[in-house]
């Protein structure tokens, strides 16, 4: 039986999977995400969607390469935030959460999650379809035909309205260290939820893994979520 690895130390995702009732297995990635971003930028500045993208799918395929992760579907996921076309990751200190949500509050940005679903059954997955650096992100190896389809890729932008929360209550929030290694400085699904107005688009996309998108992609490779339902 094919199993499907998330390629991922977050709670929040592992948290989407298990609430969808989806069985899984877990294997961290060891990518180095600002080597990838340079390598496939080549000097010039990536999109917030296409860097999560790429992001997502070095995860995968950086996961789909080792031995034990033979004979299974593997999922890459990372967010990316958007405010004013400027790009954010994660804040990592309080100052610089601080500083994030004084320029949010009351204004509305876009949270970028690329999801990227690799077969690592496929002997040619590594060896002959491992474009970390390149930027271009298309479903499938370029020039496969559908039918051998190796990976495939997906990014869910969701808009996200903050509200205006008091210096005093930013503070608080970033010295909870909630948000300090979550794209953007806020979650959707703690304590951030009091500071966030609305969500346009798809909320667990926002807290990090959409699981109408893992279908999506898992019809790519001629199978469903319900496979993987516990």
């Amino acid at each position: 039986m094919t199993r499907l690895v998330l390629a991922s130390q977050s709670p929040s995702r592992r948290r989407v999977l298990d609430q969808a009732g989806v069985v899984f297995d877990v294997e961290v990635s060891s990518v180095d995400e600002p080597a990838v971003v340079e390598a496939a930028s080549a000097g010039a500045e990536l999109g917030a969607a296409e860097t999560a993208l790429l992001l997502a799918r070095a995860k995968a395929e950086a996961v789909a390469a080792l031995p034990a992760s033979r004979n299974t579907l593997v999922l890459g996921c990372d967010s990316v935030f958007e405010l004013d076309g400027v790009t954010y990751g994660k804040p990592y200190e309080v100052d610089v959460a601080v500083e994030r949500w004084q320029q949010m509050r009351g204004r509305t940005g876009t949270l970028h999650t690329g999801h990227w679903l690799v077969d690592a059954g496929t002997a040619a997955t590594t060896a002959e379809h491992s474009w970390l650096g390149s930027a271009a992100m298309t479903k499938g190896p370029l020039g496969v035909p559908e039918s051998t389809l190796t990976s495939a890729g997906e990014t869910v932008s969701s808009q996200v309205r903050f509200a205006e929360p008091s210096d005093e209550q930013i503070r608080a929030y970033a010295e909870s260290g909630e948000a300090l290694h979550c794209a953007g400085a806020f979650t959707l699904e703690g304590r951030g939820a009091a500071f966030i107005d609305r969500v346009e688009g798809d909320p667990n996309a926002v807290i990090g893994l959409s699981p109408a998108a893992l279908n999506r992609l898992l019809s790519e490779f001629g199978r469903s979520i319900t496979d993987f339902w516990t």
